[in-house]
């Protein structure tokens, strides 16, 4: 512990130094005395309270302004505007985050912007609560709050209200969720349950992907590059009206990504991807408001496994194999808005989505269609009860064609309905000072049958400045076809016939959780901001691999059943600050801890329990700085520790990058980006046995990039 407190003290004092050295040095030659640099915001209009305040004009007044001049001010965006930003992962409802009673974090465009990140994943590594870690160049292993993992199943991740949960593996494929991050509104980041709303598989948390509307990107956008790691990048974007109230976007986008390190130089997994996509928006009346948007992509995605092998090849019963995944798919979805009145208003949304995997060994396919519906009605039906609710189906159809025989599925193919309505109710019980929001969702899945997940969430606001939150809620994660349907053969020797099987189990119970939280954010000044939250987490009826009697003969089998198994409990707490410095430099920073721990449970494989309570770092810390070196030039650098992961064999690491970006004319951008600047190359997380895939080390990388806004 001295020596992990050692090694972060000397990068935070040392990280620190550089910043007040290089902004002291900006702003001498700017000709600014560095202590007299204040925002003009920052000057309280007849405070009289002396406090450096807003008096009047208070951190809640901000909540009328428009999003769109929140979002777009330059890096040194005071820190009232942080409390006022637009949300709605919450409650479903268009809220900020000063009346949010859940701990949420935001990414905004000009965060996005000026990260230097190449996808969502890279976007995350700076947000309080996520671990992030690369397992090779296309697959990362991304949770919130522990249960960590390349399918990460605790978490739920939406692209403009469209789920990316993939109901075959429970969790995640993130190297087909992209997106033009140049047309990136925000990104909300809910750590802690938002099943209430949102339904079952959002229990440890909720990444939501929104984009703008169609009439804030009436323009051209290109934008291209290329690096040590990046073999090629490229994208477009154009956008206009056709008639009153509608407009379009049109964009495509293109990738070539290398190879991870592998010091032996047999592992191969390049990325190459394609994608296009369009979306319309038309204010049809005062009163409604449609949305239509789809996206194609088409893709490889190279990785390298071990791979079983009866009779042995050679002599081994196991083998590393080079594979590349050819990924393609679409999606469409179509919105509907419509305002009642001023307190009321409804909305449906209907999408399509498919995708589809293939390997080219053995023409292994995997193919899943989900088609939703979802309802919801919006109202106030006195002064104090603020009512939403809502209703929604969803139809999964999957199919498995050519199977390895040590990945089989059975039955090949399946369809599954997913029914469900929620309700809640957020009660004004003194004006402008405390709000309680109870409210529950209510499922009927094909697996479980009926789960209902209730929370009860309090807001306190002692002042304008201030919000005090707590949550009791719970949540469930619902089995997924890997639970019940699959069979899994893993080599536990290459010279030895003896393998190991994964089997799921019929009539199994969705995983559950029971979850305290609280939290606090507070605008100290105007250029201060500080947010913390604390959690305790109960879990029940987690899956875990349960042995059974080996099968001895040739070769040897070692069977494990899938089953409700272990309990589990988490604790921990996240601290997140901005702090705009001077006008021309902002600081944000954040720190996590978390615990995570299983119970005892005779049946459950120790081995495993190990491994999943250290597949998260205990430690996480970050600090992020901004600075405008007059009009033309932008310098972003980011720093982040992340603790070990001693069950898994990863040590921890600190990591920089770097972005200074150099705008010649009003309409072009020059950017260099250097990430992961510490070292030569690293390790993040290891890949799962269960799918056999062999990781690679993060490497240090530089590109170019040159972007054109018009």
């Amino acid at each position: 512990m001295l020596a992990i407190g050692g090694r972060l003290s000397a990068s935070v004092f040392g990280f620190a130094g550089t910043w007040l050295c290089l902004a002291a040095t900006v702003c001498v030659a700017l000709g600014q005395d560095p202590a007299a640099s204040v925002p003009a915001a920052a000057e309280p209009a007849a405070n009289a309270g002396g406090d450096g305040g807003a008096g009047a004009d208070d951190v809640l007044s901000l909540v009328d302004k428009p999003l769109e001049s929140l979002v777009t001010q330059s890096v040194v965006t005071t820190a009232p505007a942080a409390m006022a930003m637009e949300v709605t992962s919450v409650t479903r409802n268009e809220s900020t985050v000063a009346k949010s009673p859940a701990a949420i974090y935001v990414l905004t465009d000009e965060m996005i912007r000026r990260s230097g990140a190449r996808s969502v994943p890279e976007l995350l590594r700076t947000v309080p609560g996520v671990q992030v870690a690369r397992i090779d160049s296309n697959r990362y292993a991304i949770g919130i709050r522990g249960s960590n993992d390349q399918f990460a199943d605790k978490l739920l991740v939406q692209i403009d209200g469209r789920s990316v949960y993939t109901p075959l593996f429970a969790g995640t494929y993130w190297d087909v969720q992209d997106v033009l991050l140049e047309d990136v509104e925000r990104i909300e980041i809910i750590r802690g349950p938002g099943a209430t709303v949102w339904g079952a598989n959002a229990v440890n948390g909720i990444i939501n992907v929104i984009t703008k509307s169609s009439r804030d990107t009436i323009g051209a956008f290109a934008e291209g590059g290329s690096g040590t790691e990046e073999h090629g990048f490229a994208s477009a974007r154009i956008g206009g009206a056709l008639g009153d109230g509608l407009t379009y976007r049109l964009y495509g986008k293109w990738f070539d990504r290398d190879d991870g390190f592998d010091p032996a130089g047999y592992i191969e997994d390049d990325w190459t991807q394609s994608r296009g996509g369009f979306r319309i928006d038309w204010e049809a009346s005062d009163c409604d408001t449609f949305t239509l948007m789809g996206d194609a992509y088409a893709g490889v995605s190279d990785f390298t496994a071990v791979r079983p092998a009866f009779p042995p090849v050679g002599g081994l019963f196991a083998f590393p194999s080079r594979l590349a995944e050819r990924v393609h798919g679409g999606n469409v979805l179509l919105r509907w808005r419509h305002e009642i009145d001023d307190d009321s208003d409804w909305q449906i949304q209907a999408y399509y989505d498919r995708t589809e995997r293939e390997h080219t060994l053995g023409g292994y396919r995997a193919d899943n269609d989900t088609v939703d519906v979802d309802f919801q009605h919006h109202f106030w039906a006195n002064d104090r009860h603020e009512i939403t609710w809502g209703a929604a189906y969803r139809n999964n159809r999957d199919r498995i064609r050519d199977a390895p025989f040590w990945v089989e599925l059975d039955p090949n193919r399946r369809a599954d309905d997913l029914f469900s309505y929620f309700v809640q109710d957020q009660i004004t019980l003194a004006d402008d000072q405390w709000y309680l929001t109870l409210g529950s969702k209510f499922e009927h899945n094909d697996y479980t049958s009926f789960e209902f997940q209730p929370s009860a969430r309090l807001l306190w606001t002692p002042s304008q400045r201030e919000t005090i939150w707590a949550a009791v809620s719970r949540a469930v994660r619902t089995p997924a076809r890997i639970n019940e349907d699959i069979l899994l053969t893993i080599p536990t020797s290459a010279t030895l016939p003896v393998f190991a099987t994964l089997a799921g189990v019929r009539d199994v119970n969705s995983e559950q959780l029971l979850a305290y939280e609280i939290g606090m954010r507070r605008q100290e000044t105007d250029r201060w901001f500080w947010d913390a939250t604390a959690f305790y987490f109960q879990y029940e009826d987690l899956f875990a691999p349960v042995p059974q009697a080996p099968v001895i003969g040739v070769p040897t089998f070692a069977p494990f059943l899938l089953l409700n198994a272990q309990d589990a409990h988490a604790y921990g707490f996240e601290v997140a600050t901005d702090y705009a410095v001077t006008p021309c430099w902002k600081l944000r920073g954040g720190y996590s801890f978390l615990r995570f721990v299983f119970d005892s449970t005779p049946f459950a494989l120790d081995a495993t329990a190990l491994a999943h309570e250290g597949d998260s770092p205990r430690n996480q810390l970050y600090a992020q700085s901004g600075w405008d070196i007059g009009a033309d030039w932008k310098l972003d650098l980011a720093w982040r520790y992340v603790d070990n992961l001693p069950a898994l064999g990863i040590p921890s690491y600190n990591a920089l990058d770097a972005r200074l970006a150099w705008e010649p004319t009003r309409n072009v951008e020059v950017a260099i980006v250097g990430r992961h600047l510490l070292d030569d190359h690293h390790p993040e997380f290891p890949a799962s046995p269960f799918v056999g895939g062999i990781g690679t080390l993060v490497q240090h990388e530089v590109y170019g990039v040159l972007t054109w806004r018009y």
